[in-house]
């Protein structure tokens, strides 16, 4: 049975409201939450789209409400999607931004309290990225996905030309200046 153009365009209204809830709730938990799902943060997205799915379709449990809420997030979401590809600040506010957390061999603590990110997880990338020690490496990052992008001093200077006096230092202006 047809619920009702009002009762579909409530609906409608009510999942763009929880949608822009959710997105700027998953935007504040932070870029690691993002990126590394960890059991806890499994069932709490479970147990959020369970709670919201009552305040976006209301007391209606038809197919077509359903399929309206279900239609609206789809296109919400091709909107935003579209917004970020177009705008970049827009993309800035919804992603953020990469964060430095080592820099020439020094761990910048501020940024990783910031982050939340502890240093059992900075070492695994490290490990990971087969650095074995914070020293070796020119610059780790935290990317806007909740990975960790490092570059150890040899990976920067692989394409300088080779002299006597050079560093690791140009290479990296030029990558910080393009991050």
């Amino acid at each position: 049975m047809y619920p009702g153009a009002h009762v579909l365009l409530g609906i409608a209204l009510r999942t763009l409201t929880i949608y822009i809830v959710v997105l700027v709730g998953v935007r504040l938990s932070g870029k690691r939450e993002v990126g590394q799902m960890t059991p806890f943060d499994l069932t709490l997205l479970l147990l959020i789209s369970n709670s919201v799915q009552n305040a976006m379709t209301g007391p209606d449990t038809s197919v077509f409400g359903g399929v309206t809420a279900a239609a609206t997030l789809l296109l919400v979401n091709y909107l935003v999607g579209g917004l970020s590809v177009g705008n970049r600040h827009f993309r800035k506010l919804l992603e953020g931004q990469p964060t430095l957390l080592v820099h020439d061999g020094k761990i910048i603590t501020t940024h990783m309290a910031r982050e939340r990110v502890s240093m059992d997880e900075l070492n695994r990338s490290l490990r990971e990225h087969g650095v074995a020690t914070c020293s070796d490496v020119a610059l780790a990052v935290l990317e806007v996905d909740g990975t960790i992008s490092v570059l150890k001093f040899d990976d920067i200077n692989a394409d300088e030309p080779q002299s006597s006096g050079s560093t690791h230092r140009p290479a990296r202006k030029r990558f910080l200046q393009k991050h």
